[in-house]
């Protein structure tokens, strides 16, 4: 039944939650843009471009900054609580800590449910779009922009210099060589000109004014039929395409819809059930072709004694002992020959199938992972209130470092784990789940502790208590 305790928990929660929230991903989405911002700059994207990225990131965020925000909320929340002595009136009016805790719980459960959702159907479709943008974004040239005495090669086939500009049109000292090939050296040199660009931002339009254009005509080979031709003119108009400037080219999806971080958990499902299979197949056949260059396993009872030795193992008769001296040296470059190529064939297969190994681990991690961060907001939960309600401090200080300590604590256990999993030293179950094994029994703790009013962190406890200690320890006998 939601009564008025319920109603009042749950509102002090929301509004820490929902700023700590999209402070959080704020913080996310920028720690991004301080990695990438040198890919980002100076290539002339429209707003449409960079808010339909920030629209993808954000979504890939959320499932990471929901565990942060509800760990730092409700550490705020109890403190809070705790602070105004709230938390003290409804335990001496008989109500349980776990009872006023249940609908923060259930809310919890419910964000959980949120992020699973999110790292199941949303993150995928996200990751695929802003992983294809992002390329794009990276390899994408520069924006036009062209600077004094220096020149600009960014347009295919021209360079351009311009020894000063009087405003954003007008230009002096032009100098404009075409790169059209190794048998031509042409360029245009003009006095003073206007730059503009066309409303369809297409095409750069230079109309020059008393200038001359240099063209070398003929042969790489026959220098004596090549002719140079000089021409002068009061006025000339050049255009240049500049389409291959502007980021009008974008990559189909489709290029990297086979990752492991854009598919769902029904179809890593299928994709590792799969990857099982031809690992197997893959063995089984690597075995049968390794094998099959020693024609003697066919053959094994022709050299076999049944003889059984004082060890209880089969003794084998000596291969040498049926050989003519004649035949041995051949028969020994055909062993030399035959280990060398079993042993290529090892190493490459051994390649391939740690190849395939590895794939196979991360399309499981993946899987993992979208319970994993679903259930770190019931964990961290775990922490956060009961830590809040011993600490009794509101606020954004002592609530925040304690915060930021135990969500890096999951944090660089989580990627920790992540690694070691790739690497094969843990299975991808215990690398993932190993931020879980570390923190859950932490929010246990702390639960029983608040439940018992414990002064875990109380400082003036602790001072009582080395008082004590150095009393106990003056009047000891010596």
């Amino acid at each position: 039944m939601f009564k008025k305790l319920d109603r009042l928990i749950i509102r002090a929660f929301i509004g820490p939650f929902v700023a700590t929230f999209f402070i959080t991903l704020l913080v996310l989405i920028m720690q991004f843009f301080w990695l990438y911002i040198d890919d980002f700059v100076g290539k002339g994207l429209d707003n449409s471009i960079i808010f339909e990225f920030l629209l993808y990131l954000s979504a890939t965020l959320v499932p990471l900054a929901l565990p942060l925000a509800i760990l730092l909320s409700s550490l705020m929340t109890f403190g809070n609580l705790g602070e105004s002595f709230e938390l003290v009136a409804i335990k001496s009016a008989g109500i349980s800590l776990l009872r006023f805790m249940r609908p923060l719980f259930f809310v919890t459960i419910l964000l959980g449910g949120v992020a699973f959702v999110f790292a199941n159907y949303v993150i995928p479709v996200a990751n695929l779009k802003q992983r294809t943008l992002l390329a794009d974004i990276v390899y994408a040239k520069p924006a036009f922009d062209l600077k004094e005495g220096v020149f600009y090669d960014k347009i295919s086939g021209f360079a351009i210099k311009i020894g000063h500009k009087e405003s954003d049109s007008i230009i002096r000292d032009v100098i404009i060589y075409e790169q059209g090939n190794q048998l031509q050296d042409n360029f245009i040199i003009a006095k003073s000109g206007v730059m503009r660009v066309t409303e369809n931002r297409r095409f750069l339009e230079f109309n020059l004014q008393d200038g001359w254009r240099y063209q070398e005509r003929g042969q790489l080979y026959d220098r004596n039929n090549s002719e140079f031709v000089r021409i002068g003119f009061k006025e000339f108009k050049k255009q240049f395409d500049l389409s291959s400037l502007g980021f009008t080219n974008r990559t189909a999806d489709s290029v990297n819809k086979n990752n492991e971080k854009m598919l769902s958990m029904r179809q890593l499902e299928k994709i590792i059930d799969s990857m099982r299979k031809e690992n197997r197949q893959t063995t089984e056949q690597t075995r049968r072709d390794l094998m099959r260059p020693f024609r003697f396993i066919t053959n094994l009872d022709s050299n076999y004694s049944k003889k059984i030795d004082s060890s209880g193992k089969y003794q084998f008769k000596n291969v040498d002992t049926f050989l003519p001296d004649s035949a041995r040296s051949s028969v020994n470059e055909n062993v030399r020959n035959s280990t060398r190529s079993v042993a290529v064939g090892i190493e490459s297969t051994n390649t391939t199938y740690a190849y395939k190994e590895r794939e196979l681990r991360k399309h499981q991690i993946e899987w993992h992972r979208k319970i994993v961060l679903s259930l770190a907001c019931v964990v961290l939960f775990l922490i956060g209130a009961p830590l809040g309600a011993i600490i009794r401090k509101g606020g954004l200080g002592t609530p925040l470092i304690f915060a930021i300590i135990f969500f890096m604590l999951f944090y660089f256990s989580s990627t920790t784990g992540e690694k070691f999993a790739k690497e094969n030293s843990l299975t991808p179950f215990t690398g993932m789940w190993l931020a879980t094994f570390l923190l859950l029994p932490v929010g246990i703790f702390l639960t029983h502790k608040a439940m018992r009013d414990s002064q875990l962190f109380n400082k003036e406890y602790y001072n009582r208590t080395i008082r004590r200690i150095r009393s106990f320890i003056g009047k000891s006998p010596k």
